[in-house]
C-alpha cells in the first residue's frame, strides 16, 4: 500500500464487554460466551452482552428522549463510537467521516413495527426513519455532532471490512483526514433465528463447544449469533498512537451458483488475501484470523483457500466464532479487534478444542478474512 494508514483507537461492545482489558481477558479464557434465551418457538444458543454492556445501552437510551425510539443496533454503535472517538482524542475540532454497516439493520424495531401492522392495520410515525439502513451512520454522527460524510451499507457478513475498505479509500484519495468505520448487529430476534433454522446452519449442540468453528472434521454445521458492534478510528500517517497499522486490502466477488454459495476452494478468499498481500512476503504472515463460522462448508472452504495462497507453511489460524458467535455485519470489526490485541500483547489465542498452534516467534503481521452471502470476500493486513 502506497500510503501509511494508522488505526488510532478501536472499540467495541458484545459479549466480551466494552473495555479493551475486559476483553482481553475473556479471550485469555477458554470458556464460550453462550447462554440459552428462549428465541423462535425454543431454547436457542446466543452470545448476548453481558449485563454491564446491557446497562451501557440502556442507559443511553434513556440520556435522550430522541434515543428512546432507536434500534438496538443504533444504540450499540453509537456506545462503541463514542468510546473510539474518546481513545482517539478526536474532539468538537475533528472532521471525520463516518461509515458504519449493519447486515440486517433493524431488526428487532422492524419486526415489532410489522407485527403492530398484522393486528392493528397501521403503522406507527416513526416506523419508517426508525427502521432504514441509514438509521446508524446517520444517529452516530448526530450523537458525535460530527460534520464530515455520513454513510450506511450492507454487504452480508462481510460489512464491517467493507466499510474499512471505504475509509481507507477516502483517506488515500485526499477526500478525508479522519474516518469512523466498523460494524454493528443486533439479530437476537425470533424471525432472524427462524431464517438462520431455515438455512440449516443454526447449532443445537449441547457439548461443551456448541458452535465447532475451525474444526474441519465436523459432521454438522454449528453457527450461533451473537450481537454487538465495533468501529474503529482511521487516520492518514503513521501517528505515534496507532494501535496498528493497514498494510494491504483485498477484496473479490464469486459468480453465485445458488444464493449463498461459495466455490469449494472460496475462490474470493483466494483473490482477497492475494490482493492484500501483493507487498508481502507470505511467510511474513503470523496470523489469520479467520472468518469460520462454524458451518462446515464455509470453514472448510476458507481453510483449502488459506491452502492455496500460503502452502504448507501456514500461518497460526484462528477465529472468534466459537466464543462469541457471528454477528453479522460486526463480524469482521470483532476480528480486527482480536487482531489488535493479539499485536499488542504478542500473544496467539487460538481455538481451544482447535489442534493446539504453539506461536514461535513475535506477531508481527496478522491477516484478518471475512466473507458474507454472495461471497463477498475482504481481506486486510494489520501490522505494527
Amino acid at each position: 500500500m502506497s500510503t501509511i494508514i494508522s488505526i488510532t483507537a478501536l472499540a467495541s461492545i458484545s459479549s466480551l464487554g466494552n473495555d479493551s482489558k475486559t476483553i482481553w481477558e475473556n479471550y485469555l479464557s477458554e470458556k464460550h460466551c453462550f447462554t440459552k434465551k428462549y428465541l423462535d418457538n425454543q431454547k436457542t444458543w446466543v452470545a448476548s452482552l453481558d449485563e454491564n454492556s446491557q446497562q451501557i445501552v440502556a442507559e443511553l437510551q434513556q440520556s435522550d428522549v430522541k434515543y428512546k425510539s432507536l434500534d438496538k443496533s443504533v444504540l450499540y454503535a453509537m456506545v462503541a463510537s463514542r468510546q473510539a472517538v474518546e481513545n482517539a482524542g478526536w474532539d468538537a475540532n475533528s472532521v471525520f467521516g463516518i461509515n458504519i454497516g449493519s447486515s440486517r439493520g433493524a431488526t428487532d424495531l422492524f419486526e415489532k413495527h410489522f407485527q403492530e401492522y398484522l393486528e392493528t392495520g397501521k403503522a406507527q410515525t416513526l416506523a419508517s426513519p426508525t427502521t432504514t439502513l441509514g438509521n446508524i451512520s446517520s444517529w452516530v454522527g448526530h450523537d458525535l455532532q460530527s460534520t464530515g460524510p455520513e454513510i450506511s451499507h450492507s454487504i452480508t457478513c462481510s460489512t464491517a471490512l467493507h466499510a474499512l475498505l471505504n475509509g481507507v479509500a477516502w483517506l488515500r484519495a485526499g477526500m478525508a483526514d479522519k474516518f469512523l468505520i466498523g460494524g454493528s448487529e443486533a439479530p437476537l430476534t425470533d424471525f432472524t433465528i427462524a431464517q438462520m433454522r431455515a438455512l440449516k446452519i443454526y447449532s443445537h449442540s449441547d457439548e461443551a463447544y456448541p458452535n465447532q468453528a475451525l474444526n474441519l472434521d465436523k459432521k454438522l454445521n454449528s453457527m450461533i449469533l451473537g450481537e454487538g458492534a465495533a468501529v474503529c478510528c482511521l487516520e492518514m500517517g503513521k501517528k505515534d498512537n496507532a494501535l496498528a497499522f493497514i498494510e494491504g486490502i483485498g477484496y473479490a466477488t464469486e459468480i453465485l451458483e445458488h444464493n449463498i454459495s461459495i466455490s469449494a476452494e472460496a475462490t474470493c478468499f483466494q483473490k482477497s488475501m492475494k490482493m492484500a498481500l501483493q507487498n508481502t512476503n507470505p511467510e511474513e504472515v503470523d496470523v489469520i484470523v479467520m472468518h469460520a463460522p462454524g458451518t462446515k462448508a464455509g470453514d472448510l472452504t476458507e481453510y483449502k483457500a488459506i491452502q492455496k495462497i500460503f502452502g504448507e507453511s501456514l500461518p497460526m489460524l484462528t477465529t472468534n466464532k466459537w466464543k462469541i458467535g457471528h454477528t453479522f455485519g460486526a463480524s469482521g470489526m470483532l476480528s480486527v479487534e482480536l487482531a489488535v490485541l493479539m499485536l499488542q500483547h504478542n500473544q496467539f489465542i487460538g481455538v481451544p478444542f482447535a489442534k493446539a498452534q504453539n506461536q514461535t516467534k513475535a506477531i508481527k503481521k496478522v491477516l484478518v478474512n471475512a466473507v458474507g452471502f454472495g461471497g463477498n470476500a475482504v481481506s486486510v493486513l494489520l501490522g505494527i
